[in-house]
């Protein structure tokens, strides 16, 4: 099955394109005009296992706002597009993950239905141009845009550069584990038949 899709976004603040292989290596080709944000994306792709090329153009004169919220719907988008109707997917998936000092709980369900719960204190504001209260935002949007139930916990941590470069990892394992096949799967992981 060619779980691959292309997105293209175009709003007054954003122009995005995108395109995800959720069956790749985890390489990547991420262009955001937001340095520490590339590499967070890097890192989700190299440890998710997702191939992703990411070329964004943004109001970055205004801040990084438009750009990271914009990215995670398109990449939210594309996620749920390229899992199509689900079939033999493991549904969930979740990782806790050690960066140095810090340690980050991510789990997740693939059922359709959207929820966000972030659990997590940021010692500082920004790390280089990224404005750390853009984490929240960006996973949120990924969450709705997918229809994801998703959870984020920080459960140790004092860098704040560690503490979401953590997350972004711990995400891609969650998703890496959820989209896996499962031939014991025939049709979807659901009472309902349907997700």
């Amino acid at each position: 099955m060619n779980r691959k899709t292309q997105i293209k976004r175009e709003t007054l603040e954003t122009k995005i394109a995108l395109t995800i292989d959720l069956d790749g290596r985890g390489t990547s080709n991420i262009q955001t005009g937001i340095g520490f944000f590339d590499h967070l994306l890097k890192s989700f792709a190299k440890h998710s296992f997702i191939d992703l090329t990411l070329n964004c153009e943004g109001d970055l004169e205004v801040d990084t706002h438009h750009t990271i919220e914009d990215v995670g719907i398109t990449l939210g988008t594309a996620i749920k597009e390229a899992l199509g109707d689900k079939k033999s997917i493991k549904r969930y998936g979740y990782f806790i993950l050690p960066m140095d000092e810090a340690l980050l709980l991510c789990s997740l369900d693939l059922s359709g239905r959207p929820y966000f719960n972030y659990d997590v204190e940021l010692p500082a504001e920004r790390v280089g141009s990224f404005e750390c209260e853009m984490v929240k935002e960006f996973f949120y949007a990924i969450s709705y845009s997918t229809g994801m139930n998703l959870h984020i916990k920080m459960l140790a941590g004092e860098n704040t550069h560690h503490i979401i470069e953590g997350i972004f990892k711990a995400f891609g394992k969650a998703l890496d584990e959820a989209i896996r096949y499962d031939s014991r799967i025939e049709n979807v992981l659901s009472t309902k038949g349907s997700l």
